[in-house]
């Protein structure tokens, strides 16, 4: 990982592209987005924003998103069943993410338009699936740009390619070679690498052989700070966004492996289950009442005061995860994998209690269900080490100060 410099003095002009609308805010990625960009617009950067995104933009993003932007601008993207994306994830170079995001013909004139008719100070492609639109015209104009990744796309293979029917496995090698080959092109053509975590910005650095900095995720800690986990409640809280494969997996793997070896322990306990695209075939394949099928919430703070704890058996995903560190900032006991605690310096005992397989993760979800004092005690260090660490704002100086690194010897040289 690079040392980053002193942020940028004066307000910067800024070109940002995104393959999703940012508001509302359902996945990690989308927080992360909506929650830098305000933050950097408060402080008087002048944002242009080039979405490219599956839904429309309606009045209540725009009323969102306006006020925080110089220009917003809005593109349709293909149906993923659409013919002619089909036909590119069949026959294209690039991965199948690439592809439902790549060829978009009117998508790269728009950004050719801004780029060659303004100034920016910083362009920021995010999602090295996203880049394929506007990599011709970044070579043509000699334009710095930043890449950041939330994953390492890669390194998701399992967690994407494992549900694939075993007549496609040969596919789902092939497109992982692909992820692999256009992962590395497309970040070695960036300026600097931008990563999630110190474990992200090496593996990305060792791909790219470019400048990579961590611009860590955050979390709105005064929003969460009215939360009072009800630690008599018996359960269990998780949070995901159900198009994203490492949550699927983390439920299915939680719901075939873990809870039953929780209800042989203690059958009193529930387990609560909430986030955006949650799979209609779930409540039929766990029918159990003592699951919570609660899909999108528009208030998680509620949900989080009526729970007593937050359970993140994640076994893939890299980055920093948004919704523990949302329920850190909440005081919620939390136990978890490893890999859910990514990037968050928490420790075992003290902030969280972690769990490397199924029976260990079942013992420490009836163990912080049944034990509140200790319960409580966890949670409230946990929301310290959030606080003090983990704020947003936090998070845009990061980022100010790779858009400051871009105009530095070193990257110009680079």
């Amino acid at each position: 990982m690079t040392p980053v410099t002193s942020p940028p003095a004066a307000p910067l002009r800024l070109l940002w592209t995104l393959p999703y609308l940012p508001w509302p805010i359902t996945s990690g990625g989308k927080a992360r987005q909506f929650h830098l960009i305000r933050e950097l617009a408060e402080r008087g950067h002048r944002i242009t924003l080039l979405v490219q995104s599956k839904t429309e933009l309606d009045d209540d993003t725009r009323r969102v998103l306006a006020p925080l932007l110089e220009a917003l601008i809005v593109l349709p993207r293909r149906p993923l069943k659409h013919p002619l994306t089909l036909w590119h994830a069949a026959t294209s170079s690039l991965p199948l993410l690439a592809t439902v995001n790549g060829y978009a013909p009117a998508l790269s004139a728009r950004f050719a338009e801004l780029l060659r008719s303004q100034r920016w100070d910083a362009v920021q492609i995010e999602h090295s699936y996203g880049f394929a639109p506007f990599q011709a015209e970044l070579r043509a104009t000699g334009q710095p740009f930043i890449v950041t990744e939330h994953n390492v796309e890669s390194e998701l293979g399992a967690a994407t390619y494992g549900k694939w029917p075993a007549a496609l496995r040969g596919l789902a090698t092939y497109d992982q070679f692909r992820a692999r080959r256009w992962e590395r092109r497309a970040l070695s053509q960036a300026s600097a690498v931008v990563a999630v975590t110190d474990a992200d910005a090496h593996a990305l650095g060792q791909i790219s052989g470019r400048p990579t900095h961590v611009v860590s995720n955050g979390v709105d800690t005064r929003g969460f700070a009215r939360v009072t986990p009800d630690l008599s409640s018996a359960t269990a809280l998780f949070v995901g966004n159900y198009e994203y494969a490492p949550n699927v997996d983390a439920v299915e793997w939680a719901l075939t492996e873990v809870w039953p070896r929780v209800w042989a322990l203690n059958p009193a306990l529930r387990f609560r289950i909430c986030g955006h695209g949650l799979p209609d075939a779930w409540r039929q394949r766990f029918p159990d009442p003592r699951i919570d099928w609660m899909g999108y919430v528009h208030d998680l703070t509620e949900v989080q005061a009526r729970s007593a704890a937050f359970v993140a058996p994640l076994r893939f995903g890299g980055g920093s995860k948004l919704k523990v560190l949302e329920a850190m900032a909440a005081g919620l006991p939390l136990i978890s994998t490893p890999e859910g605690l990514s990037g968050l310096q928490a420790v075992d005992g003290v902030h969280a209690r972690v769990a490397l397989d199924a029976e260990a993760m079942a013992q420490a979800i009836m163990h912080t269900l049944t034990h509140p004092d200790e319960a409580r005690a966890m949670g409230e260090a946990a929301r310290a080490l959030v606080r003090d660490g983990f704020d947003w704002s936090r998070a845009a100086s990061q980022l100010e100060a790779v858009y400051a690194s871009l105009a530095s010897p070193q990257a110009r040289a680079a």
